[in-house]
């Protein structure tokens, strides 16, 4: 027994040092790059096929390849990334949603490639590298752990790669070549894919998908170490690897035998399921998966043609008939997609489970084997199970309300991953499973017909998610969430709602796929499958109904017309560009377009224009004459499209007139006695073991306009968000008219009436002006079908420009805007973080007279703001706040005028 304990240690040992390495690698490159390399499992795929072939097909000597495969090949390519695909990215900002969807490109596109160049089937005569025995591969591990720790800790390089973390343009002011330390990064990264790959190909599945996916199951051990800590990585992945290799020995009975063999087969997996759905998430910075642009119409043309290419294949026979039967089910997972990711926003790495469930609950309830539901007809069948899957989208769903960006996306990846290998890989559930089709349906051009009905039934329920206030809704809480929670829409229900959805679409869509293949094959529903379709959507066009379609079509299509792998790397191909192109390359396409038709524009040239002033002399007076907008900057007049976009912004983008309290009586609530309506008591924040808020005491009363100055980290922005709802405090309560709204979050108390702007814009870029107010005035306290309409009156922005989406208009109409939106909700609180930035003296003299305004009709007011004229002009009381207290209190002329003395002093 002892000796049998020994030997499973050893192999332990062998697969828990293959671990190590991809988690040294992934945390060195997170830790020079900020990126979290999803390709690292594709490096590792592509260095063990580039070893096998130079020594079993060149005949290349093992430590020849060997050189070449470890120490050109796998740091070139991390090079080669860095330099063309991520640099690029690190150059616009490091946007996390363009590194996030380049990174699942590389991997695609490596993916497809190794298909084309080496076929999909899968190689079992890998060379091996190192004997089997562990001592060799935990000696590597040890001594790349700790050169890696001393190089960061004690050498120049890693205090310059600390800087470049932090802040990469810092550093780069600061002197460091920041390029030179992300080349760096990316090479010993790939390096240890590579040598992971080489070490691994011998004892598993050599193929395109298998082991990259194997590689990518380990990311858990990095997640587990906080992408920080190298000891703490290693020792988590030799202690997965032994007790993996240990739970090979126990042989469970009863109806959970088969559930905890597969568990203890797969405890990488486990160990990823629990790190990304328990720990605290990693990566947290919001990585939205879309561009902050204005939606574009499709054109009804585009329509007609694609209803013409779907309906073609009705005149197809035998083998392209049955090829083209994949197209309207795979357009309906992807659909899933565009519900998630193009309207909600999120990021969903795992839509593929959501297809193979519906696919296999159908085939579980048409042959009757669905624990606790009889037989039922193929159509049914899958009605049942798109009805049995939609609410296990909360398996998603719940992780979302609290993770963003990388955090979202490997909990997502991480129950794709979890459910095929617990579910679709294992007999117990998929043995002997058949699935038919409908009867009446059973021919290939009836069933296309079948799909096709079942298409056009899902397309509507996909566009509703875009229309009415649920689509306003989502659009806002896909462009800006904290704005979206500050107009009061519900976050946490909206994101539930939408991966809800997106679960229904794709099994409905892989339930499909399913009948069309006549059986249930797990292979189409592998999680790589999910990141490719991800990718696919995301760079066709993820807010595009229409780009779902073309994407279904293209990944069909091309391959089944050419070899397996020409879609995958085509995809990963457009995916990469993303870092290229702001925006992504179908953004490219359009604002290309879009310049195209401008220049088609008539214009006069310089001596034209000469002759025409000299020739009518009369208009320039009168040009001298016109009224000059507040907000029509160079930005603002860039920022339209078109001539007549431009001219309509200028014409409508006055400042507002000075109005009177029978202008905001239907807006604000009516006047109350001056007790305070919003009060805070005790408040005490903490960041880390900095005190941010000390005991801080506030009232806000009705119809007063309260100010809080103070210099930068005096604390004022976390007590506007301890009052806001976007922060809860540690100790003290926030009370409004008496009831205490401390744990409530932002949405809630702005459905109560506490309405706030942000110092840096929250507007909605892809919504019109008109719907950007319409969002506060449908979300908010009262609902008043008029409420829209007097708002924009009030603020100036009821001309043309309300029809004009608000991506490109200037800063001074966008204040406006966001303004606008907190007072069409009716609130009794307003909170305004800076409301001044940006604003040019006339915009900021038109801002005073609506907030006095407000004020007058009794709505209560607090400022954080800097501006300390606008202060002195505008607040009834006065707060001075430093090192988390205040300090002084009392109406502005005295407040402001003991500052001044003291700063004089």
């Amino acid at each position: 027994m002892s000796s049998l304990t020994y030997d499973l240690a050893l192999a332990g040992l062998s697969v828990g040092s293959a671990a190590a390495l991809t988690g040294i690698g992934l945390i060195v490159t997170y830790r020079a790059t900020g990126v979290l390399n999803f390709a690292h499992g594709a490096i590792a795929m592509v260095c063990a096929y580039a070893l096998r072939q130079c020594v079993v097909e060149w005949r290349w000597p093992l430590w020849l390849g060997a050189a070449v495969t470890l120490l050109v090949l796998a740091p070139g390519l991390g090079v080669v990334l860095e330099r063309f695909v991520f640099r690029p990215l690190a150059v616009l900002g490091g946007d996390p949603a363009q590194t996030l969807v380049a990174s699942i490109g590389v991997f695609v596109v490596l993916v497809g490639g190794a298909a084309l160049l080496w076929g999909q089937g899968a190689r079992d005569d890998a060379p091996e590298l190192v004997p089997d025995e562990p001592w060799g591969q935990l000696a590597v591990v040890l001594v790349l752990a700790a050169g890696v720790a001393a190089v960061v800790r004690w050498t120049r390089f890693g205090r310059e790669l600390r800087a470049v973390v932090d802040d990469r343009r810092l550093a780069v002011l600061g002197g460091i070549d920041a390029d030179r330390v992300a080349a760096a990064g990316w090479a010993f990264g790939s390096f240890t894919a590579g040598l992971t790959g080489v070490l691994l190909a011998p004892y598993v599945r050599l193929d395109p998908y298998g082991l990259s996916l194997l590689v990518m199951e380990v990311v858990a051990v990095a997640v587990a170490a906080r992408m920080r800590s190298l000891p703490v990585a290693v020792v988590v992945a030799l202690g997965i690897g032994v007790a993996q290799s240990q739970l090979t020995r126990l042989h469970p009975s009863g109806w959970g035998a088969p559930l905890l063999q597969t568990a203890g087969t797969n405890l990488f997996v486990v160990a990823l399921l629990v790190a990304a759905l328990v720990l605290p998430g990693v990566g947290t910075r919001d990585a939205l998966p879309r561009t902050a642009t204005a939606r574009v119409p499709t054109p009804p043309g585009a329509w007609i043609v694609a209803a013409v290419l779907f309906l073609l294949p009705l005149g197809l026979a035998g083998r392209d008939l049955h090829t083209s039967i994949q197209v309207p089910a795979l357009a309906v997972v992807l659909l899933s997609l565009v519900v998630v990711t193009g309207r909600g926003g999120q990021i969903s790495l795992g839509q593929a489970a959501y297809a193979g469930l519906g696919a296999l609950f159908t085939a579980l309830l048409a042959a009757g084997r669905f624990p606790g539901l009889p037989a039922v007809p193929e159509l049914a069948a899958l009605a049942v199970a798109v009805v049995l899957v939609a609410p296990l989208g909360l398996l998603t769903g719940w992780p979302a309300i609290g993770r963003r960006g990388l955090a979202l996306a490997l909990a997502t990846f991480a129950v794709g991953v979890g459910v095929s290998r617990f579910v679709f890989a294992q007999p117990y559930a998929t043995a002997g499973l058949s699935l038919g089709r409908p009867a009446g349906f059973e021919g290939d051009r009836a069933y296309y017909v079948l799909e096709l009905l079942l298409l056009a039934l899902a397309l509507p329920a996909a566009h509703a998610l875009r229309r009415g206030r649920t689509g306003r809704a989502l659009a806002a809480m896909r462009d800006h969430e904290a704005g979206a929670q500050a107009a009061g829409v519900r976050v946490p229900s909206l994101k539930l709602l939408a991966f809800v959805a997106g679960a229904a679409l794709a099994a409905l869509g892989g339930g499909m796929l399913g009948m069309g293949l006549r059986a249930f094959d797990p292979a189409a529903y592998d999680p790589v499958r999910g990141l490719l379709w991800f990718a696919a959507v995301v760079v066709l066009g993820a807010d595009s109904t229409l780009g779902a379609l073309g994407a279904a079509a293209l990944l069909v299509g091309l391959d089944a017309g050419t070899r397996g792998g020409v879609a995958a790397a085509l995809i990963g191909v457009l995916a990469v560009l993303v870092g290229r192109f702001p925006g992504g390359p179908y953004e490219a396409l359009r604002t290309a377009a879009e310049r195209l038709r401008l220049r088609r524009t008539p214009a006069l040239t310089p001596t034209g224009t000469r002759a025409r002033r000299l020739l009518r002399p009369a208009e320039r007076p009168a040009a001298r004459t016109a009224p000059v907008p507040a907000g029509a900057t160079a930005a603002g007049a860039t920022g339209a499209t078109g001539a007549t976009a431009r001219a309509a912004h200028h014409r409508s983008s006055r400042p507002p007139a000075s109005p009177g309290p029978s202008a905001l009586s239907a807006l604000s609530a009516p006047s109350t006695p001056a007790s305070p309506l919003l009060t805070a008591r005790r408040l005490h924040a903490r960041y880390g073991g900095f005190t941010a808020l000390d005991e801080v005491d506030l009232d806000v009363s009705p119809g007063l306009i309260i100010a809080v100055v103070g210099p930068n980290g005096a604390g004022k922005s976390t007590l506007f968000h301890c009052l806001a709802g976007t922060l809860r405090p540690a100790r003290g309560e926030v009370r409004l008219g008496g009831r205490d709204i401390t744990a409530l979050p932002a949405h809630a108390r702005t459905r109560l009436g506490v309405a706030r702007t942000f110092q840096q814009l929250a507007v909605f870029p892809s919504l019109t002006v008109a719907e950007n107010v319409r969002v506060g005035a449908e979300q908010g306290r009262v609902t008043d079908p008029g409420a829209v309409e007097r708002t924009l009156r009030l603020l100036g922005l009821d001309g043309p420009v309300r029809a004009l989406p608000a991506a490109g208009l200037p800063t001074g109409t966008l204040r406006r805007v966001e303004l606008a939106r907190a007072l069409a909700g009716a609130p009794r609180v307003l909170l305004l973080d800076e409301p001044a930035a940006g604003l040019d003296t006339t915009e900021v003299a038109a801002l005073a007279r609506v907030l006095k305004a407000l004020a007058a009709d009794g709505t209560a007011l607090l400022v954080v703001e800097h501006d300390l004229d606008l202060v002195a002009g505008l607040a009834d009381v006065v707060h001075v706040m430093t090192a988390g207290r205040i300090i002084a209190s009392g109406p502005p002329g005295r407040v402001l005028d003991a500052l001044g003395t003291a700063a004089g002093r």
